[in-house]
């Protein structure tokens, strides 16, 4: 997994609540079990038209936002089905990072461990952030993991929390068993000592 520390890039607004995760990705990209090539379908419904060219009022297919790395989202992002692609697809278009005023927990969990941050801020400094990001002048933002802060384009900063284990997940580039394996020593004590004290088991 990709390492996360400080991220400088355009933010693309996505003022929508309850985006589900068949949004993100619909079922039709489901059949693959790889995670690369699924950028071209994200938000396939609300960027393509039906005879498969972009539409261009979607904001992924305008400047500076069809390069963007992160996104700003509204109320209950990621909700619906458990599907791991939904991350997949982000990463596979670029995004390394949602803002939003809630996440589908789930999708959080799943976001974790595919090196997305999630940041988590009060409705009010997220609609001050959609508003801003919309004018293409105010569209980069640097997300600063480390000290825990977005600095906008004005210079100014808005501080966000995280857990602690997630923090050092997205820091240290590894994901929940490779987290596990760093303690494999302690592990193959672990077991040598019960071998020893219970031979039956």
């Amino acid at each position: 997994m990709e390492k996360f520390d400080v991220l400088t890039g355009v933010a693309a607004p996505l003022p929508m609540i309850n985006v589900d995760t068949d949004k993100i990705i619909p079922k039709q990209y489901l059949t693959t079990v790889t995670r690369s090539g699924l950028g071209k379908g994200l938000f396939d419904e609300l960027r393509y038209r039906k005879d498969g060219s972009e539409d261009p009022v979607f904001v992924l297919n305008r400047e500076p936002y069809r390069h963007a790395r992160m996104l700003i989202a509204d109320e209950n992002f990621g909700c619906g089905s458990s599907r791991e692609h939904a991350p997949w697809a982000l990463r596979d278009f670029g995004i390394r990072c949602v803002i939003a005023p809630s996440f589908a927990d789930i999708f959080a969990s799943n976001s974790a461990r595919n090196g997305i941050l999630l940041i988590t801020l009060a409705r009010s400094d997220v609609m001050r952030l959609l508003d801003e990001v919309a004018e293409t002048g105010n569209a980069v933002l640097t997300v600063d993991l480390p000290a825990q802060k977005i600095v906008r384009a004005n210079g100014d900063s808005i501080g966000f929390a995280i857990e602690p284990v997630r923090k050092n997940q997205l820091l240290q580039g590894v994901d929940d068993i490779s987290m596990t394996l760093q303690e494999l020593d302690a592990i193959e004590a672990f077991e040598r000592e019960r071998s020893r004290l219970f031979p039956w088991l």
